[in-house]
């Protein structure tokens, strides 16, 4: 069996691994209620999903082609953003309280993402009365 074979089969199993991560991702995108479970299924299965596609691309270039350092690239950015990302918005709708908090701390210990400096939490509390 040679190289290019081999290879045929790791880009056929990297093409179906991503299509069913990827789909997952969407049906999880599409089915789920509120955003925090929302979010989960496009960051989680959906990096996986679209690594195992990226990966069967680079496997394909590498051994049929002459090699391309885009999907690596596009691999690295995806890899480092979408965790960014879900966090970001994770805390948007933590701050909103339009998701269930985390449990309370001990007396005089808050999560980091409430520990917020004096004049914000005037704007907050501003914020809230007027709305």
């Amino acid at each position: 069996m040679t190289y290019e074979i081999i290879a045929i089969y790791a880009v056929i199993f990297c093409l179906v691994v991503g299509a069913i991560f990827t789909l997952v991702g969407a049906i999880g995108l599409l089915k789920f209620n509120d955003s925090m479970t929302r979010l989960h299924a496009p960051t989680k299965v959906g990096t996986v999903g679209v690594g195992a596609l990226l990966l069967a691309s680079i496997i394909y270039n590498g051994v049929f082609g002459e090699g391309a350092i885009q999907e690596l690239l596009i691999m690295a950015f995806l890899f480092v953003t979408a965790p960014i990302s879900a966090n970001f918005i994770a805390k948007v709708n933590m701050h909103r309280r339009s998701c269930d908090m985390p449990p309370e701390l001990p007396e005089g210990e808050q999560w980091a993402t409430f520990d917020l400096p004096a004049h914000d939490n005037e704007i907050l509390e501003e914020q809230s009365t007027s709305g």
